[in-house]
Order: structure tokens, then C-alpha cells, then sequence
């Protein structure tokens, strides 16, 4: 069974590190290895993993996708976030993280992050451990 993990973000668009949430979670499932995945069940947001040693590498990702998919940019949606649709169909929904001896595989620089892109909203996620 998933662990469902709540997150409230504070703007139209951010990314939120959630690696510590997702490390707490592996803890406490006990798993000495395998992987983990973190699952997103929302159409306006997204997960990835990248930088989190310096901030302007989240705000750089931010401002490129804001140029690439605009917002009111004469989308058909009547929302009015269709380009929140867009960005987190470009980001993903999902990433799979490796365990080994109890702790996450992640790069020396890597973090994992929960991406916004309608926000500020309070938001969930998934994350599911399997042994292997």
C-alpha cells in the first residue's frame, strides 16, 4: 500500500524539495533495498529529481518553462492553466528511486522535487517501497 504524503506549496510555481519527506518514509518502511517510487495524482503538478545544492537551478528550470509554455497563451482549456497541464505533462508524474542499505541512491548533488505549476495549493503524493 502507497504512504500518501501531504504538501502545501506557496506559489503559482515552485518546487518544493520533498527529498526528506520521501527519506522518512523509506525509514520507516524498514526497506534495506529496493526502490521507491514517488507518484504524483494531480494533472498540474509534477516530480523530478535534480540540483538542490543551489536555488537558482530550480528558479532557472521555472523561468524556461515559463517561456516555453506561457500562461494565457489562447489555450482552448477554460480553466485558464492549461499551460499548468502542459508543464507538469512535461515534468512527469512519477520518479524511481533506488534503495540500498536502507538509504536512497541519489547523485552527490541530486534532490527530489515536488513541482507546481497551479498552485499555491495543498497537494499530496505517493510514495510505494518495494524489496528487491
Amino acid at each position: 500500500m502507497p504512504i500518501t504524503v501531504s504538501v502545501k506549496t506557496t506559489a503559482r510555481t515552485e518546487m518544493v524539495d520533498i527529498t526528506h519527506l520521501v527519506r522518512q518514509e523509506v525509514e520507516k518502511a524498514g526497506i534495506k533495498d529496493g526502490f521507491c517510487v514517488v507518484y504524483v495524482p494531480h494533472t498540474t503538478s509534477g516530480v523530478t529529481i535534480n540540483e538542490g545544492a543551489d536555488p537558482s537551478v530550480c528558479s532557472d528550470i521555472l523561468q524556461k518553462l515559463t517561456q516555453l509554455v506561457p500562461p494565457n497563451d489562447g489555450y482552448g482549456h477554460l480553466e485558464g492553466n492549461s499551460d499548468s497541464h502542459i508543464k507538469a505533462s512535461l515534468m512527469g508524474s512519477s520518479v524511481t528511486v533506488l534503495i540500498e542499505g536502507g538509504r536512497l541512491v541519489l547523485g552527490t548533488w541530486q534532490k527530489i522535487f515536488y513541482c507546481e505549476f497551479d498552485g499555491p495549493r495543498s497537494r499530496r503524493f505517493f510514495v510505494k517501497t518495494v524489496t528487491g
